[in-house]
């Protein structure tokens, strides 16, 4: 463990926390939360301090109007950062740029200064700003329509905008704030209607870029291609300005994701105030859960002590969980908290925040956060990129968020009042929370993550051929833009099956009404929540994850209040639930078969070969579980007759011969387990390496698999097509394995626990697993990777062996075991 600083006296809780009611700095509220407690029992590994920045300021451009000038002043901004002049001066000379400066930069400026300017001198230009949440969105408009003057008439265009205001904004906005979703649905195939507006358009503003990842990321990318390809059939050619505060190599990122170069600013020009930053690990209770394994006291219990704890000592505070439900939880059990300790009057200024809740609900709770009237709020990541709040004192991250950009984008909520703040981060029972805690050189010591997309992904590439088409006839010129020879091999295969027509004027959409394409990528459509007595509705699940969250029988929670499932309708996407408390939770059983369809790229490796290709995954929830709340004791289980779902990816595999699996000193009865908990282990770590979470990727083991005739461990993306996820593994696999091996074998735990190799959602129930067997599997694999690389690597062409087998044992003998880390 890390020494921490010496703890200082702090007052107990309910004190005065300072003169006038003023907050301790972040290490003294640190020291504060930790008085007390023996130094045997200190939660925290690490203490890291994040440094003053001074300020760099540039004088105004001379092209900045005086009015302009004179509401920025009056604003408070009597000069501009060095970081927003120069994104400023290159997007008023008619050049792509991104702005990749921290959080709470002033990066809005940044755009805001050449948009403004050039509405001001052009009555009739206008600007489209596409952000990734809504309340991001909402922060945003606020924020111009204090800046812009009357004929700007700034308003949002998303499913939130009432019908009958809709063709307003479409006539009369100048600065439309909407979102990807929104331009490919409702814009770009209503072109005509909106000719108006596109052929007016100066600049396209894209906020938190880092956001398009992924299956979502490669379908905005061909989103902004058909968005240019438009605006130039108006005869208009916008600049567009994108900002994120976590983006890796921003230049190559924005340059993927627009279709056009784009020129990068990164020398962040703002103040940064000093922030603390703690890494936190529950300890190991007496508590065991599955199979005798020692559980830690949970990370939402510590979150929401942590977090009654900071609003005891009026510290504003987020408080950032991993789920709809875990947000609901932590806010219940920080009011209950206070409330124990006589401090009803704050536990009224705790909230929830998350999405699903209706629109009027998240408006409510964002003024009341923007207010300070709520001084903690208990959110997922529907505030990670939202409302910009002044004067946050404190963040609290009950577990990693799946990418260190994420992380970073979180922690930078707080501080933004020139005052140093203060974050803790929370491992939750998880085998990469658990390395992070203990390896701070992985939060600390390196880049964010490089943003993973694969616009030629066929399952993003031909539908959006289809809209492009549906919207104007393709040209042969148009092609180079939507990936030029792949574009041209995936049309044909489109006229070939029938989706696209061939002329001497290009190749024209041959379906009926418009390409139905789901940009999010789960081709699901969101499942609304009916309280059965009332009709009313309470809120949305997505699509992706409703049969292993609403299946009939499930738990659900909204704004703290518990209801039971009665009914789930798959095909209506409708579940019917009725208000109950009981003591217990749901957690959904699952099966997964998966069979190899082609292998791009193997590499030899001795006795081991690494492999990566496409797969065919089927999955079906089969069952649900009643756990007793606080201890995970299983007192029932009930089965579900819910239709399987069926994906095509691509992954990434180990085969082992029996050369290597006598090397593990595994033998045949322990081999399962011990490949099983590997698996586990390496699907927690992944994102480590790449932009996803755990939750994006799924698994199977087995001792022998049909397909590959040997010890086999499959990690997959969990996206039709993929991602981007499992290739990013088999380039990084020694870096990759190197962390799952360490993980497993530092962990304190005698024979597996879910900060090592129990998944929680584990469709095998995590059974069989051997973590000792793991490590020597592990170690095994690690070998012949460092002798491979010792000489010249042996990599083999790509084998296509065949669609599997079709029959439904597949992958389900007693010695297969299927991992449901993945939420179809």
């Amino acid at each position: 463990m890390t020494t921490l600083h010496p703890v200082r006296s702090a007052p107990p809780p309910g004190a005065d926390p300072g003169p006038e009611g003023g907050i301790l700095p972040g290490a003294d509220l640190l020291d504060a939360l930790l008085a007390g407690t023996p130094e045997e029992e200190q939660p925290v590994t690490h203490v890291h301090r994040l440094p003053v920045r001074d300020s760099r300021t540039l004088p105004w451009p001379e092209w900045v109007g005086p009015q302009l000038r004179e509401r920025l002043e009056a604003q408070g901004v009597q000069a501009p950062w060095r970081h927003q002049v120069e994104a400023a001066r290159l997007a008023h000379e008619g050049r792509h740029v991104v702005v990749a400066t921290g959080t709470a930069s002033g990066k809005s400026l940044a755009y805001q200064l050449p948009a403004l300017t050039r509405l001001g001198e052009d009555p009739r230009a206008c600007v489209l700003y596409l952000a990734p949440t809504k309340a991001l969105a909402r922060d945003q408009l606020a924020s111009v329509a204090a800046l812009a003057d009357a004929s700007v008439r700034p308003a949002a265009y998303d499913g939130d905008t009432p019908m009958e205001e809709r063709e307003w904004v479409r006539r009369h906005a100048r600065w439309i704030v909407t979102n990807p979703d929104m331009l490919h649905r409702g814009v770009l195939p209503a072109h005509q209607r909106w000719s108006s507006t596109l052929r007016r358009v100066a600049y396209v503003v894209i906020d938190e870029c880092h956001a398009y990842r992924g299956v979502f990321g490669s379908h905005v990318g061909h989103v902004l291609r058909r968005l240019r390809r438009i605006c130039r059939r108006y005869g208009a050619d916008p600049v567009f300005l994108l900002a994120s505060a976590t983006v890796a190599d921003p230049a190559a990122a924005a340059t993927r994701l627009v279709g056009a170069p784009v020129v990068a600013v990164t020398e962040d020009g703002s103040p940064r105030p000093g922030a603390t930053f703690a890494l936190w690990e529950p300890p190991l209770t007496e508590r065991t859960g599955e199979h005798g394994a020692p559980l830690r006291r949970s990370a939402a219990a510590d979150a929401a002590t942590l977090l009654a704890d900071l609003v005891e000592r009026n510290a504003r505070t987020l408080a950032f969980v991993r789920s709809r439900r875990s947000a609901e939880s932590v806010a219940d059990q920080a009011r209950r908290i206070l409330a124990d300790r006589g401090r009803s009057d704050l536990a009224r200024r705790v909230d929830s925040y998350r999405g699903g809740y209706l629109p009027e609900e998240r408006r409510e709770l964002e003024r009341a956060l923007s207010a300070g009237n709520l001084l903690g709020v208990a959110t997922t990541n529907a505030l990670e990129l939202g409302i910009d709040i002044a004067g946050l004192d404190a963040v609290v991250l009950a577990g990693y968020p799946g990418t260190l950009a994420s992380m970073w984008q979180q922690a930078g909520r707080a501080g933004r009042a020139q005052r140093e703040s203060l974050v803790v981060f929370i491992a939750r029972d998880d085998p990469l929370d658990h390395y992070l805690a203990h390896h701070p050189r992985a939060v600390f010591g390196r880049p964010v993550e490089a943003t993973v997309t694969d616009p030629s992904n066929p399952y993003v590439l031909g539908p959006q051929l289809c809209c492009a088409a549906a919207e104007l006839p393709l040209t042969p010129a148009d092609l180079a833009e939507f990936g030029g020879p792949v574009a041209e091999a995936r049309i044909e295969e489109l006229v070939a099956e029938g989706m696209l027509r061939r002329r001497p004027t290009g190749w024209y959409w041959a379906g009926r009404g418009r390409p139905d394409v789901d940009i999010r990528g789960s081709g699901a459509e969101p499942v609304s929540i009916i309280e059965a007595g009332t009709g009313r509705l309470l809120g949305t699940v997505d699509g992706g994850a409703a049969h292993a969250t609403v299946h009939t029988g499930a738990l659900y929670v909204h704004r703290g209040e518990t209801y039971v499932v009665d009914e789930f309708d798959a095909e209506e996407a409708v579940a019917v639930v009725h208000p109950e408390s009981p003591e217990w939770t749901t957690v959904a059983r699952d099966v997964t078969d998966l069979s190899v369809v082609a292998t791009d790229r193997s590499r030899r490796l001795g006795t081991v070969t690494a492999h990566t290709g496409v797969v065919d995954v089927t999955n079906q929830v089969v069952a649900y579980q009643r756990r007793r709340i606080g201890t995970g004791e299983v007192l029932a289980e009930f089965p579900l007759d819910l239709p399987a779902r069926q994906l095509r990816t691509r992954a990434v595999w180990l085969t082992l011969d029996e050369r290597a699996v006598a090397r593990a000193r595994v033998d045949e009865v322990n081999l399962p387990g011990s490949l099983h908990a590997a698996e586990h282990a390496a699907i927690g770590i992944l994102p480590l390496l790449a932009t996803c979470d755990r939750w994006d990727l799924g698994g199977v083991s087995t001792a022998l698999h049909p397909d590959t005739g040997a010890a086999t461990i499959v990690v997959y993306d969990g996206h039709p097509g993929g991602a981007g996820f499992a290739e990013r593994g088999f380039a990084a696999l020694r870096r990759w394995l190197q962390a799952t091996r360490a993980t497993v074998a530092s962990c304190e735990c005698e024979s597996g626990c879910p900060s090592c190799v129990q998944s929680p959602k584990c469709g095998n129930g995590n059974e069989p697993l051997d973590k000792a067997g793991a490590v020597r599997v592990l170690d095994v694999v690690l070998d012949e990777l460092a002798d491979a690389e010792a000489g010249p690597a042996d990599e083999e062409p790509a084998t296509d062996v065949g669609e599997g087998p079709a029959d439904a044992e597949a992958g389900t003998a007693p010695d297969a075991v299927q991992e449901d880390d993945l939420v179809f």
